[in-house]
């Protein structure tokens, strides 16, 4: 269906009322958006009935499946201590309530077996064999293979990580220190204070991810909502396993470690192709969303597939590659969506795509770099998955609310960013310039809350597309469109239409037959419909205005957005209000002042003319008295058709030019019969009575041709005389002559005299904006 796209326009230029139709459908299909109902209604059963008892069964079971992973973990075996790192790599222990481990604070793991195994040369080579001492490193604190970088380093964490499960799983574990020191100790249940306390944090946000992804699904089942579904689960997934690292002491749940590679890495190659599968669907179907579809998801089952059989070597710079191969991918891909449709919801999720696109390429150095640093290697992997891990579900929980003040959630979104920031800046100090650990962090955090601090306001509006209007620039829109609709009630609609475009420079806006109470925010803020009422045959017709991409497409709507959209619909019904009740009291005022006239004055000119001396003072009371009458009749009418206003001052004008012994000649010619407010009438009718009285008793007239032309929205009046009027330039302007130009100005035209030939003046008023005039 055909837009009404928005064009420039300036004050004095007349602009169509947009018409009423249909709301244009798009394959954007953003009055469908996945939490937006119809602008008609609402349904207030949407969560009642199964929805609602769905709902209410994700959430159990996600809390459910929160227990029982708390509850399994609680149950398993850990070795309760603090370690670290140093620069050789070796494990070093911190501290520990265990009294086996007392006085060894410092000294270096070298080993873990079972019994009273000695660590030898010989069964240094049995790694894993049953009773048989594992030499232990500092692989065993990273546990995260995901975030591991070197294949040796991943396969010896892995095997550590494992051997110590199964020793944990005995009851004891002996361990081997540098000193010669060997020492029995016995694994202790971990408990629930022994996940740590971000354990809860991380899985309450799995949790909400898929409670989240379980209300867009139910609000509307659609291949679109399915894919951030996949988006969602995945990521809860991922922290379910950043909530695993985080355990205190050492040991795993045997398997865990295992698990901990090739499923976070599918997990994340499958939110990437999620995101590419959903962007070429949404906000534009691109012609080619199957292939592109078919084409990511086959790329990454080969991926996966090769990955998993080992026939790919450097797996963490493959899986890193894959991840960001995938996200400038979808960048292309909804670039080419907005070029298709130039929707606004396309270009916040290229701002979202390119922040998430740079943290994980800043993430990736700096695990990268500090893979040659074994001291900080685990810190590094831990801090970074985290982070980044948090950002992405801070992502994914902002995406559904981006047109709703959600200001929680932004807020959460940023500092998760700039949380990201200073993790990886610290990272890279640490790896890249050597700095101590205190050092790097006191400097990340400076260049962290530097950045919050000067550009708080710029990242919340660029990520999601916000353009602030300023109050000056409000007003002054808002103060010329009162101004409006106050001198021209009738352009109400038109007023509201441009004081919108100029607010919100929508790319397209349409009338519309469904309205809403309120405006309202569609599409995720693709759209806004915004609530009119235009007065038709005496009756108020319920319309609204529907503006699409806000900001030539360059941004969304927002909930402020739809708040100043009813306040400045407000204002202007109350600037109409009070100009048709300034109307009413005018027309009572005239009404009063008509019939005072008609019972006073008219009744005693009424008595002169019957008591005149003479018959011609009786004939110039009797058509005074027909003055009289004009003009009351004038005064009590509300509007005036022209074809019997043009009948009256013919009427007029010959009865005085007869009474002048002089002629007239009239003109009339119109392409539509007007209705003239009474302030047009009255202007009218005054001017064309001066410019006659003056050609008669000031220029001694004999014949005056009076033309009126209404041509549109023109108006043509041109009064002709052969008197001996001369030099209208030279000419003082009392009363007459000024009230003619004062009357002729508020008609919103101009009026100019000249010498006629060979004799006489002529008087031109032309007014080009006469309809739009009151």
């Amino acid at each position: 269906m055909p837009t009404m796209p928005v064009k420039p326009t300036g004050d004095h230029v007349q602009q169509p009322a947009p018409t009423a139709r249909p709301a244009p459908t798009s394959s954007s299909a953003f009055e469908r958006s996945t939490l937006d109902a119809q602008p008609a209604t609402r349904n207030p059963l949407l969560w009642i009935g199964w929805r609602r008892r769905a709902m209410v069964a994700v959430a159990l079971l996600g809390c459910l499946g929160v227990f029982l992973l708390a509850r399994w973990l609680a149950g398993t075996q850990h070795l309760d201590a603090r370690w670290t790192s140093n620069a050789s790599g070796q494990l070093m222990l911190q501290g520990s309530p265990l009294p086996q481990l007392q006085g060894l604070q410092g000294r270096a793991l070298m080993a873990i077996g079972s019994g009273t195994t000695e660590l030898t040369a010989e069964n240094s080579a049995l790694r894993g064999a049953e009773g048989a001492a594992m030499p232990v490193d500092a692989s065993l604190l990273q546990r995260s293979p995901r975030w591991q970088v070197d294949d040796a380093a991943r396969a010896r964490q892995t095997a550590q990580s494992e051997r110590l499960s199964q020793l944990l799983a005995t009851g004891t574990v002996r361990l081997h220190f540098d000193t010669g020191t060997a020492v029995t100790v016995p694994a202790q249940l971990r408990g629930y204070a022994g996940l740590g306390l971000m354990f809860w944090p991380l899985a309450g946000l799995a949790w909400a991810l898929l409670l989240l992804a379980a209300v867009v699904m139910l609000a509307r089942p659609d291949l679109r909502n399915g894919l951030f579904l996949v988006m969602s689960l995945c990521q809860a997934g991922n922290l379910l396993f950043v909530a695993l690292e985080t355990l205190r002491g050492l040991g795993l749940p045997e398997g865990a470690i295992l698990a901990g590679l090739n499923l976070p890495l599918a997990l994340d190659a499958c939110t990437a192709a999620a995101v590419m599968h959903a962007f070429a669907l949404h906000p534009h179907r691109l012609p080619q969303a199957r292939l592109i579809a078919a084409a990511t998801w086959i790329s990454v089952v080969l991926a996966l597939a090769l990955l998993q059989t080992g026939m790919l070597t450097a797996v963490w710079w493959w899986a890193q590659g894959l991840c960001l191969a995938l996200g400038v991918g979808a960048l292309a891909v909804i670039s080419v969506s907005y070029r298709h449709e130039p929707n606004p919801f396309a270009v916040v999720m290229r701002r979202l795509l390119l922040i998430a696109l740079t943290t994980l390429a800043l993430v990736t150095v700096a695990v990268a770099a500090s893979a040659r640093r074994p001291d900080v290697a685990h810190g590094v992997a831990v801090a970074a998955s985290v982070a980044w891990y948090l950002f992405l579900a801070s992502l994914l929980l902002l995406t559904p609310f981006l047109a709703r003040s959600r200001e929680l959630l932004r807020e959460f979104a940023m500092l998760a960013g700039i949380s990201t920031l200073a993790a990886s800046a610290d990272l890279l100090f640490v790896a890249v310039f050597s700095f101590g650990p205190f050092t790097s962090l006191a400097v990340a955090v400076f260049v962290a809350l530097a950045v919050y601090a000067g550009a708080r306001q710029f990242i919340l509006d660029h990520m999601l597309g916000r353009s602030l209007l300023t109050t000056e620039r409000t007003f002054d829109h808002l103060y010329r469109a009162a101004r409006e609709v106050q001198a021209r009630p009738q352009r109400h609609p038109q007023a509201l239409a441009q004081l919108l475009r100029d607010l919100f420079e929508p790319l397209e806006m349409d009338r519309v037959d469904r309205c809403p109470a309120h405006a309202r925010v569609l599409g995720s803020g693709s759209a806004l419909v915004v609530p009119m009422q235009v007065a038709g045959d005496g009756m108020p017709i319920s319309a609204a205005l529907q503006l699409r991409y806000a900001q030539r497409g360059k941004r969304l709507f927002t909930h402020d957005d739809a708040r100043l959209a009813d306040r400045v619909v407000e204002q202007l019904r109350r600037a109409m209000a009070y100009d048709q009740a300034v109307e009413r009291g005018r027309h009572e005022e005239r009404q009063r002042l008509a019939q005072d006239l008609h019972d006073d004055i008219g009744a005693r000119l009424l008595t002169m003319m019957y008591q005149a001396p003479n018959p011609a003072l009786q004939d110039y009371i009797r058509h005074t008295l027909q003055d009289l009458k004009t003009l009351t009749r004038g005064l009590a009418a509300s509007e005036h058709r022209l074809s019997h206003a043009a009948a009256e001052w013919k009427a007029d004008l010959n009865q005085r030019l007869s009474a002048a012994q002089a002629q007239l000649g009239w003109a009339l010619s119109f392409d539509v019969d007007l209705l003239l407010s009474v302030a047009q009438w009255s202007a009218l009718t005054r001017v064309l009575r001066e410019l006659v009285s003056n050609s008669l008793y000031h220029g001694n007239a004999t014949r005056i041709n009076v033309s009126l032309q209404f041509e549109g929205a023109c108006l043509r009046l041109s009064v002709v005389d052969d008197g001996r009027g001369r030099a209208p330039q030279a000419w003082a302007h009392g009363l007459g002559l000024g009230g003619v130009r004062k009357r002729v100005k508020l008609l919103g035209g101009q009026v100019v005299w000249r010498e006629n030939e060979p004799r006489g003046i002529v008087c031109e008023v032309h007014a080009d904006a006469f309809q739009r005039s009151q």
